[in-house]
Order: structure tokens, then C-alpha cells, then sequence
């Protein structure tokens, strides 16, 4: 029988699953025009105001906001922006889940890659918002349309 070195293994650690973000505040613009861009903006920022965000946060915030409202002109022609004061274990933030019905993602992975663009653009959309927000999760079916979360968290 051989003796094992160090004593007993330790037990695996681990890290437990964050807690879901909690709603405080929440507002929805629907996304069929430039002009609806202009509005989402102008709501992201000001609950990411509320929220107590620096000015520098807030031009990210509203930059995310701007390419995801542009990729839902672009691709889907109308979806909605749903945004919101978000808290979590004691930190705020603003969530902000942008949807539509359209075409969906064909290739997620490389809609993901800076520089990829089926529409002819610089493709810094979805990797952009993923740079500039703290969380990011994308949901896409071909055909049914796409689903894009991102958070930012205050610090």
C-alpha cells in the first residue's frame, strides 16, 4: 500500500454562482428608426445618471446602447431596448437587453470577432459592446432572432 505525499487531498473549491441581478428601474424603447436610437440613448443615460455613474461611464453606456440599436435597424429593421437600473449583491449597474425577430446569427463566433461585418460596416458592433460593458451574453436562433444582455457595473 503506497502513502500518499502531503496528507489528504483538499477538496475542490467552489465559487458560487452570482446572484441574479435584481430589476429596480426599467424602461423599454421600441427600435424602428434613427430616431428611436437618439431616445434609447438619451433613457440609458439617464438612468445610468440615476444609477450614479461618472460622465465617462456614461458615453460608454450610451455607446453601447448606439450599436446595439444600430445592428437592430441594420439587420432586423425593429426590435426593442429594454434598459434598466440593476443591483447585485449590494452593487448597482444598468442592464440593457436589446431583442428583435429578426434574420438571427449565422456564425456567432464570428459576429463576435472584431473586424468581421456582413453589412459592410468595420464590424466593431457586438465586439465593441463587449469591450465597452462589464457583462455580455448573446442568445441568436437563425430565423427567430437575436438576444443581446450587457451590464455595466458601478465601481
Amino acid at each position: 500500500m503506497k502513502k500518499r505525499r502531503g496528507g489528504p487531498k483538499p477538496a475542490a473549491r467552489k465559487r458560487p454562482a452570482p446572484a441574479p441581478a435584481q430589476v429596480r428601474v426599467e424602461r423599454r424603447v421600441e427600435i424602428r428608426s434613427d430616431h428611436d436610437i437618439v431616445t434609447a440613448r438619451q433613457e440609458g443615460r439617464l438612468l445610468a445618471k440615476q444609477a450614479g455613474f461618472s460622465d465617462t461611464n456614461l458615453t460608454l453606456i450610451a455607446t453601447a446602447i448606439s450599436e446595439l440599436s444600430r445592428n437592430i435597424l441594420l439587420y432586423a429593421r425593429e426590435g426593442s431596448l429594454t434598459l434598466g437600473i440593476v443591483e447585485r449583491n449590494g452593487q448597482s449597474g444598468i442592464a440593457v437587453i436589446a431583442s428583435d425577430r429578426g434574420p438571427g446569427i449565422p456564425d456567432l463566433t464570428r459576429a463576435l470577432e472584431v473586424g468581421y461585418s456582413t453589412s459592410g460596416s468595420l464590424g466593431l458592433g457586438l465586439p465593441g459592446v463587449r469591450r465597452l460593458m462589464d457583462d455580455f451574453e448573446v442568445e441568436s436562433r437563425v430565423g427567430h432572432g437575436t438576444r443581446v444582455t450587457a451590464r455595466k457595473w458601478r465601481p
